[in-house]
């Protein structure tokens, strides 16, 4: 969803530096031998309704730039058009979306070479990245940040303005059939939408979250496998976010009418379905908080994320956080 007008980022223009990276792709980004202190590249991908050149995505990427000098920003878009960016996140199948994005980002010239990537996810664009890392992940991403992303799905959809049509005409069909062939297959929030009371529909119909959650039986130890390889994944929720119902799916949280089970404590943590705990046990897996409502971002939490998560490759690991004392599942 767009990064509203008053993200108040006072900055000066960044330079964004294409600087090549010469270490292959197959190197692992865990070595710690290379004391190039050129900053990774960093992707963006929007949220809904927004644009990929859109004044508060150019002022995200100039911060990134301030905050790690030199820094290569990669806007991922669906089209170059701007409008037509902006269709594509209400209307198109979101497989064939992170499909381009793997491709795109595959062939830049600049990011191909790279030896890892830094990724940060607005809104819906935070598990599109995820679906890149578990299903291409080349080049690899070192540090995945996603601010109120919907991890765990949606139970109900945005409010739209009166004049926004597109947005309008989409929640309309769906909150009418969300199930169906046709509306999984080419309206975006749909395609995470994840009612708890409607899970077998769900499981059954889901042409998105549910494959790239390995919720289904068959589980796809690829997606584990690059979840787990991530230095950082870290998840901030909006503190008073009325907009993505529950705001607490950020975190990958299962609401069910007034109860909440943390991530810990589901089946998808304690049987490791995504490499989620693996993570976990190396320190990897942050959960953290913004103030106010969705996306009303503030230079201070974006210079923060962008300073302990993004930057050269082996500056440092992100800052630490507590962790819990017993892994829920585990024998004691």
């Amino acid at each position: 969803m767009a990064i509203r007008n008053h993200l108040r980022l006072l900055l000066t223009a960044g330079s964004l530096l294409a600087t090549a990276f010469a270490s292959p792709l197959e190197r692992r980004f865990e070595d710690d031998n290379d004391d190039d202190d050129t900053p990774l590249p960093v992707v963006i991908w929007h949220g809904l309704g927004d644009t990929y050149n859109a004044e508060g995505m150019r002022k995200v990427a100039e911060l990134a730039d301030q905050i790690n000098p030199g820094t290569l920003v990669y806007p991922i878009r669906m089209d170059d058009n701007a409008a037509r960016d902006r269709y594509a996140s209400f209307v198109g199948n979101v497989t064939d979306h992170v499909a381009k994005a793997c491709a795109d980002i595959a062939a830049h010239p600049i990011l191909s070479t790279a030896p890892a990537i830094d990724a940060v996810g607005f809104s819906q664009g935070g598990q599109f990245l995820r679906a890149y890392v578990e299903r291409c992940n080349k080049p690899p991403v070192r540090s995945l940040v996603t601010f109120g992303s919907q991890h765990n799905g949606i139970v109900r959809f945005r409010d739209c303005s009166p004049t926004d049509w597109v947005c309008r005409v989409a929640m309309a069909v769906l909150n009418g059939s969300p199930w169906s062939g046709t509306v999984q297959s080419k309206l975006v929030p749909a395609q995470y939408f994840r009612d708890p009371e409607q899970l077998d529909q769900y499981l059954e119909h889901s042409n998105f979250l549910a494959d790239i959650n390995n919720e289904r039986p068959l589980k796809n130890q690829e997606y584990k496998k690059n979840i787990a390889k991530l230095e950082n994944f870290v998840m901030y929720m909006f503190e008073d976010d009325t907009t993505v119902i529950p705001k607490e799916t950020s975190w990958f949280e299962e609401v069910v009418g007034e109860e909440s089970t943390p991530l810990r404590a589901r089946k998808l943590y304690t049987e490791d379905w995504l490499g989620l705990r693996e993570l976990d046990r190396k320190g990897g897996l942050k959960f953290r908080t913004a103030p106010g409502e969705h996306m009303q971002l503030s230079e201070e939490i974006l210079s923060e994320a962008f300073g302990d998560f993004f930057g050269p490759l082996n500056r440092n690991k992100g800052r630490s956080e507590p962790r819990p004392a017993v892994f829920v599942g585990d024998d004691l």
